[in-house]
């Protein structure tokens, strides 16, 4: 009995020892590459972040400690010099310039053991171009999908903080309302589901268009001002795809204090991000007749109106338009990304939600 009991107090030790350290560990998963001895030390070294190439060629100051300095994410060393490319951890691509052949991947030089390629790209499926070239290149993926290995939406939801003014102003729906809807649209295409549910939308209430389509562009200083003159305000993506929310809600409709009416993703993709009875998505309703018919009555209604603006007492929208934020949300989440994935065919991740990587 003696021995039964000493035997399961040395059992409880060595277990409880083995559960502080794999705590201390914090989700540290192994690398194909690395010895055991480093793997402790791994979660508490710098990160090294390789950029190829800025995104449409326009680049930002790297001086200093940029992803503390400017948004505390501590131990993360972003360069753009391919010189770092044998000490970097993660090698990131922007998409568009590799598929108009402004940059070539570095496929001549060999990968340094446990260094992951990540494919980057904020645009939707339809616009970036052949991706069957890069079957068996990519470990990591970096979209506005929020199934992406690094998530990096337009924008997102954060708790209102006590006291915080919506800047400064209230938090209430604005009462300069001067036009039932308003659209800003410089890209017009009629093959597009947004024109099509414009064109039968139109014909039942008025639409009062801004941007370069109908020659009355509108100035970034005077965008968000108009949009606050209107009621509701279409925003309609250019495409119908999974999680492709842009600023068209987070900055356009939620800046300028006018009712979304949401086209693109999914309902439930607006649900998950978006607070809730803030939008009005277009596939609520059996016709585009009942959409235009449930705005005149909303707008008529100013205690179901205000309604709409509620959600600003507990939510504020931060806007991610930085790169340098982006690539450092990186470093944020280093530590709990995949070690063995590859995108063995990159194109039908992208193109279909549903498919499984290897």
């Amino acid at each position: 009995m003696k021995r039964f009991v000493l035997s399961s107090v040395l059992l409880l030790f060595l277990l409880g020892g083995w559960l502080r350290e794999i705590q201390d560990l914090k989700a540290v998963t192994l690398s194909p590459f690395c010895h055991k001895n480093d793997i402790r030390q791994s979660a508490h070294r710098n990160v090294t972040v390789l950029l190829w190439h800025w995104p449409f060629g326009f680049p930002n100051s790297l001086d200093g400690d940029v992803c503390w300095d400017l948004y505390h994410i501590p131990r993360c060393h972003l360069v753009v010099q391919h010189s770092f490319y044998n000490t970097a951890d993660v090698v990131v691509f922007h998409n568009r310039e590799l598929v108009r052949g402004h940059q070539k991947l570095p496929l001549h030089l060999p990968r340094p053991p446990g260094q992951r390629w990540a494919w980057m790209s904020l645009e939707s499926p339809e616009h970036n171009g052949n991706l069957q070239q890069y079957a068996n290149i990519f470990n990591l993926t970096i979209t506005f999908r929020r199934d992406a290995d690094i998530s990096i939406p337009y924008g997102e939801l954060l708790p209102r903080r006590d006291g915080e003014d919506e800047q400064g102003s209230e938090v209430a729906a604005p009462q300069n309302k001067t036009a039932l809807v308003c659209w800003v649209i410089s890209n017009y295409r009629k093959r597009q589901k947004r024109s099509q549910v414009y064109k039968q939308l139109r014909a039942i209430i008025p639409v009062k268009l801004y941007g370069h389509w109908s020659r009355r562009p509108l100035s970034p200083k005077a965008l968000l001002p108009t949009i606050s003159n209107c009621y509701f305000y279409l925003a309609f993506e250019n495409s119908v795809t999974k999680d492709y929310i842009t600023e068209k809600l987070w900055r356009n409709s939620y800046g300028g204090g006018a009712v979304p009416i949401v086209l693109g993703a999914s309902l439930s993709d607006y649900k998950a991000v978006a607070p809730p009875r803030s939008f009005i998505h277009v596939d609520e309703f059996a016709t585009i007749k009942a959409l235009g018919e449930h705005l005149k009555h909303l707008a008529e209604d100013k205690k179901r109106y205000d309604e709409y603006f509620r959600w600003k007492q507990l939510w504020r929208v931060k806007l991610l338009a930085d790169w340098r934020e982006r690539l450092c949300r990186v470093c944020s989440q280093y530590n709990t990304l995949p070690q063995y994935k590859v995108y063995a065919d990159l194109e039908a991740w992208v193109s279909a939600p549903n498919s499984k990587w290897v």
